[in-house]
């Protein structure tokens, strides 16, 4: 299986393997977010496009393309045809430089970095037909406010990773009593008891359970007590690999 990253612009932008760290999830105390694994998979589970230079853009609150203006933090001969005010609304364009090409039936989720928060600006999410689409797409941004926001120099800007979307309408989706099914309801009941016990020692500041902070029966894809076979195919790090140069 391929993904093909076919170069429109002279110089596109870097890409790059999702990265788990995050600025705001480092500043809590033993980076206590870097504990919640589905967040973190989900920053690792597709590739960052990175801005190949910093600068900063500023929206008056206007619903024209000229209410938004744009400075790069040091001249660039890209900067200008990188990033624009194209659909105006608050809306920030990025062109990612790239035509992605990606095998049968596969397409392509383009958002922001899963997790990746920045202050007063929101990522649009697009689900694109990479799999015969002959022309690249952009990545949209919207204002949530009047004001300035910056990018930094490799900052990602935009995210990607694949999904076969149209299996989807085959899903059936069903509601069910969980009473009915013995077996997960015994294992349920079995990690609520081992969490409400934990969290009651952790509140009363027992020494092992201050000392083991956390548990980590979904971390290490184990079963609480022993009640099922563990997961054979359980990931708790992702390493995707980097683009390498083709023909």
């Amino acid at each position: 299986m391929e993904l093909e990253c076919y170069a429109v612009d002279a110089r596109p932008p870097e890409i790059v393997p999702g990265r788990p760290q995050r600025g705001w999830m480092d500043s809590f105390t033993d980076r206590h977010p870097y504990r919640c694994l589905p967040m973190t998979m989900a920053n690792t589970t597709g590739w960052e496009i990175l801005c190949p230079m910093g600068f900063t853009m500023e929206w008056n609150g206007g619903v024209q393309a000229h209410d938004i203006q744009f400075l790069p933090d040091h001249p660039h001969p890209d900067f200008h045809e990188f990033v624009k005010s194209h659909f105006s609304h608050g809306i920030v364009t990025f062109h990612p430089g790239y035509l992605f090409r990606t095998p049968p039936g596969w397409s392509m989720w383009a958002m922001g970095p899963p997790n990746h928060i920045k202050d007063g600006i929101q990522p649009l999410v697009g689900l694109v037909e990479t799999d015969w689409l002959p022309f690249p797409f952009t990545m949209n941004w919207r204002f949530t406010r009047p004001g300035r926001v910056h990018f930094a120099k490799s900052e990602p800007f935009c995210f990607i990773t694949l999904a076969q979307d149209k299996l989807l309408e085959q899903v059936d989706v069903t509601r069910k009593r969980l009473e009915n099914e013995p077996d997960l309801k015994a294992e349920y009941e079995a990690w609520y008891k081992q969490r409400q016990a934990f969290n009651d020692r952790l509140g009363k500041r027992d020494p092992e359970a201050v000392r083991e902070a956390w548990q980590r029966f979904y971390f290490k894809g184990e079963m609480p007590e022993e009640t099922g076979r563990a997961p054979a195919a359980h990931v708790n790090k992702r390493r995707l690999k980097a683009p390498r140069l083709g023909r």
